[in-house]
């Protein structure tokens, strides 16, 4: 699933944390691994291209964050979004 949030953050920083959770059936364990792969997708040929998760988390990363998805225990799944708090002076 990525990097853990402890290589990214260091204890006592302040980060802005976003959720955002379904209630659809959840990712199959088989396809959970590979959510972030470029091109990977469960959808037929010509309805996706699975680029949004891999373009997502490098774009995220490249800001110093983590995103991170998971399956709720009762249904569905959560992503979760960890980006550096910065204050402005």
């Amino acid at each position: 699933m990525g990097a853990r949030h402890t290589d990214v953050f260091r204890v006592g920083q302040t980060v802005v944390v976003a959720e955002v959770e379904d209630n659809g059936s959840g990712i199959a364990e088989g396809h959970m691994g590979r959510v972030f792969d470029p091109f990977f997708t469960t959808k037929p040929a010509g309805k996706g291209t699975g680029l949004g998760l891999a373009v997502c988390k490098s774009i995220i990363s490249l800001h110093g964050g983590t995103l991170s998805i998971e399956n709720r225990s009762q249904g569905g799944a959560r992503a979760r979004l960890l980006l550096r708090s910065v204050r402005s002076a």
